[in-house]
C-alpha cells in the first residue's frame, strides 16, 4: 500500500474552485506564442466557452495555476507513474459517483470488452467489470467539471513532456463484489494513440479489507520488477505511461467504481 511515509513523489490537488475553461466535445484550446489556437470547429462551442477563448489559457509564466498539476508532470518525466490522493475534491467526486450508480441502476452500463471495434469479445476470464463510456460531445454538467479537470492536467502534461496529447477519452468502470480485471498493457497494437493512463476513484471510506487495490508493476531496467498496491479511496487519482506499465485490479469484497482513461495522441 501507498503510506504517507513512502519515498514515492505524491501530488495534493488544491480544493479549490475548479477551472472554467476545459475540454468540449473534440475542441482543445491551449496556449502557444500568446495565441489561441483550436483542434476543430469553434461552432462546436457554446456561446460561453466562445467568449472564454478571449482569456489565457494558461497564466504568463505558462505553468499550470495549480502548481499540483506541476508536480504531477514531473513525476511522470522521473518515474512514469504518480498517486494523486486528492485530485478531485469530494464535492465533486461523490456526486459523480452518485450519478454512475444512477445510469448502472438504469441498466446504462454493459459488460466490458477486450479489444477495439470489431475485434472486441466479452472475455470473463481476464475482465469482468461494467463500463460506460462519457460522451465528450454530450457530457453531464459533473462529467464535464471532471473533463475541465483532466483538461488542466492534460495542458501540464504537454507543457513539462512535449507529448503531443491531443484528446482525453474515459469510461466510468463499475466492478460488482468478487470482480477484477487480470494483468494488462493499456497500450496494445488496436490502441498505440493511448500514451497516459488516468485513473480517478469514487469510492468512500475504502477499507484495506475491502480489497480492490490497483496492482501497478514497476520494472526495475533490469529484467525484474516489484509492484506496488494502491487503494481505490474516492478523490484519489493515478497516472502511468500507457505502454511501460502493465498493471491489474484485484477482487474486491464490495462494489468498486471509477472513472478510467487515456490522455491519447493523434491516431
Amino acid at each position: 500500500m501507498i503510506e504517507a511515509d513512502t519515498s514515492v513523489q505524491v501530488a495534493t490537488a488544491n480544493n479549490g474552485a475548479l477551472p472554467v475553461l476545459g475540454a468540449y466535445g473534440r475542441l482543445y484550446p491551449e496556449k502557444r506564442n500568446n495565441a489561441i489556437l483550436l483542434t476543430s470547429n469553434p461552432g462546436f462551442l457554446p456561446q460561453r466557452y466562445i467568449a472564454m477563448l478571449l482569456a489565457p489559457v494558461l497564466n504568463d509564466s505558462d505553468q499550470p495555476a495549480d502548481m499540483h498539476l506541476a508536480t504531477v508532470a514531473e513525476t511522470l518525466a522521473a518515474q512514469g507513474w504518480c498517486v494523486v490522493p486528492d485530485f478531485m475534491p469530494a464535492d465533486v467526486w461523490k456526486p459523480l459517483a452518485e450519478e454512475a450508480r444512477r445510469m448502472y441502476a438504469a441498466g446504462g452500463f454493459r459488460l466490458a470488452r477486450v479489444g477495439r471495434g470489431e475485434g472486441a469479445k466479452i472475455r470473463p476470464e481476464i475482465r469482468t467489470d461494467r463500463v460506460h463510456w462519457i460522451d465528450p460531445l454530450d457530457p453531464s454538467l459533473l462529467q464535464q467539471a471532471f473533463l475541465d479537470r483532466v483538461e488542466e492536467m492534460r495542458l501540464a502534461i504537454n507543457n513539462r513532456l512535449m507529448l503531443g496529447l491531443f484528446a482525453y477519452e474515459g469510461h466510468f468502470a463499475l466492478y460488482p463484489k468478487g470482480c477484477f480485471y487480470r494483468r494488462h498493457l493499456d497500450r496494445f497494437a488496436d490502441a498505440r494513440h493511448r500514451t497516459v493512463s488516468c485513473i480517478q476513484y469514487l469510492n468512500e471510506d475504502w477499507k484495506n479489507e475491502d480489497g480492490g487495490e490497483l496492482r501497478l508493476y514497476l520494472p526495475d531496467g533490469k529484467g525484474g520488477e516489484s509492484y506496488t498496491d494502491i487503494r481505490p479511496q474516492g478523490g484519489t487519482a493515478v497516472f502511468f505511461m500507457s505502454g511501460d506499465f502493465e498493471h491489474m485490479v484485484m477482487p474486491s469484497s464490495r462494489e468498486r467504481l471509477s472513472l478510467t482513461g487515456w490522455f491519447c495522441q493523434r491516431r
